[in-house]
């Protein structure tokens, strides 16, 4: 992981950062909405793979309800990339994540994406303030799509 600082708190703030973003794909993995939103401000925002963009934990929690009641969703296999300070009340979580669709052992390389978690810490407790899922594609380079998702599969 990249670290500006090495000291015992910043190691304690990623950790922190990082069980965050586990509660969120955790909650995913499971279709659990409740759980999946947990770790986000009350005006924190969500932007998903097609763009659309959530904004407060309510309305989260709301869309990712309907979406597990009427979707059979994948599986996210995530790699962290980097997780970093920003500033001191502030950090940002960069991974790598594909899906395994349902009843699939495979990943699908067209569900690869880049996940960016900005989180805050508001009165000493951190929450995540943006979840950012962007496509990566990689149009008309299908060598890196298949690095990337090769990238992936030393996660299984």
């Amino acid at each position: 992981m990249d670290f500006y600082s090495q000291d015992q708190s910043s190691s304690t703030d990623e950790n922190r950062v990082l069980a965050l973003y586990q509660k969120v794909i955790e909650g995913w993995n499971k279709r659990e909405a409740d759980l999946m939103s947990e770790p986000f401000a009350p005006d924190g925002e969500m932007i998903g793979f097609d763009g659309t963009q959530f904004t407060g934990k309510t309305e989260i929690q709301k869309h990712l309800q309907e979406v597990f009641a009427h979707h059979p969703t994948p599986s996210y296999v995530t790699k962290i990339r980097s997780i970093r300070r920003l500033s001191h009340g502030a950090m940002i979580l960069r991974a790598l994540t594909g899906m395994i669709p349902a009843g699939k052992a495979e990943l699908k390389p067209e569900l690869n994406a880049h996940h960016s978690l900005v989180v805050v810490r508001i009165e000493e407790v951190w929450q995540v303030v943006l979840f950012q899922n962007t496509p990566a594609q990689f149009h008309g380079r299908p060598e890196l799509v298949q690095q990337f998702t090769n990238e992936l599969k030393t996660m299984l």
